[in-house]
């Protein structure tokens, strides 16, 4: 028989050896507080430190915790994907291990579990710590993004939140390949309560992301969830013929009635650049897609497990 926990803690871990002590330390102490039942589920997802090892020896002093070890990286999704589908608690709560989602959340999360919501979100209330052109892009992301799909992701909401068991098992059923978790936690639906709180600044180690890597993230957020920008062509196309047709006509007209011919070397050009980037950006974004189609279509596994320790 498995006794199944309580709650259930997943924890991608891509090379945050420094930052796994001090975790372990204050989250286990917070975990006890709550008087449950835990696990915690640390996803190896790939790293080139001593990451595992340190798990591993925590583990020997914690029984609680189960590892995952990955046999190359796969993205926080993925580890995010295969914590969801080796949890057993009641309710799951993802985290990050450098400490930015604060561990004393906990306890008030699971205090609105308790009195019958089934997902909790974190939600910041101050990004004053974040450059001003993260502040400026995050902020431009969830607008955007909102505009476009029509699944709604609360702004300012990571992944730090609390799932219930039926949650989980409604989100385990999606099939896709490529994803989004953020929008994959928003698809599933369930009326949200929110537990807000301050950022703190990272504890130890380094982000594992960019600028460009978030940029990437976003469009494949928005290609997941919105067919919208290709209709962007559509329109695209259909105005600009339109004004195509009415420069034409203006020209013809001229020659005709007043036999004024327009020599027209720099707008031809102009026209030609135009027209070619606006071809080239309608490819690209069709091209998004076709990507998109051409990963699903090959059915490979979102993540490939080495051990379970």
């Amino acid at each position: 028989m498995v006794n199944t926990p309580d709650l259930s803690i997943i924890l991608p871990c891509y090379n945050e050896s420094e930052s796994l002590d001090d975790f372990f330390n204050v989250v286990i102490n917070e975990l006890h507080k709550t008087k449950l039942s835990f696990e915690i589920i640390c996803i190896n997802d790939g790293s080139i430190d001593n990451t595992l090892e340190k798990l591993t020896i925590k583990k020997q002093v914690v029984p609680q915790i189960k590892i995952i070890d990955f046999s190359k990286n796969f993205g926080k999704d993925a580890a995010m994907t295969a914590g969801l589908d080796y949890a057993l608690g009641n309710c799951v709560i993802p985290m990050d291990c450098d400490l930015q989602d604060p561990p004393e959340l906990l306890i008030p999360m699971i205090e609105k579990w308790q009195n019958g919501s089934l997902v909790v979100l974190a939600k910041r209330i101050d990004r004053s710590d974040d450059s001003f052109s993260k502040r400026i892009t995050a902020g431009l992301f969830y607008k955007i993004f909102n505009k476009l799909s029509d699944v709604e992701i609360p702004e300012n909401v990571g992944d730090f939140r609390l799932l219930d068991r039926k949650v989980v098992e409604v989100i385990k059923t999606f099939p896709e390949r490529k994803r989004f978790m953020k929008g994959l936690f928003a698809l599933a639906g369930f009326e949200p309560s929110y537990v807000e709180y301050k950022r703190p600044k990272r504890n130890k180690g380094n982000s594992k992301w960019n600028y460009w890597k978030l940029w990437n993230y976003a469009i494949d957020g928005v290609t997941s969830f919105s067919t919208f920008p290709l209709k962007i062509s559509t329109y695209l196309g259909i105005i600009i013929t339109m004004l195509s047709f009415i420069r034409g006509s203006w020209i013809l007209i001229r020659v005709l009635c007043f036999g004024i011919d327009v020599p027209g070397y720099a707008s031809m050009m102009l026209a030609i650049l135009f027209f070619g980037g606006v071809q080239l950006i309608s490819i690209g974004i069709i091209g998004e897609y076709i990507g998109r189609i051409y990963l699903e279509s090959k059915q490979r596994p979102i993540y490939i497990i080495k051990q379970i320790l």
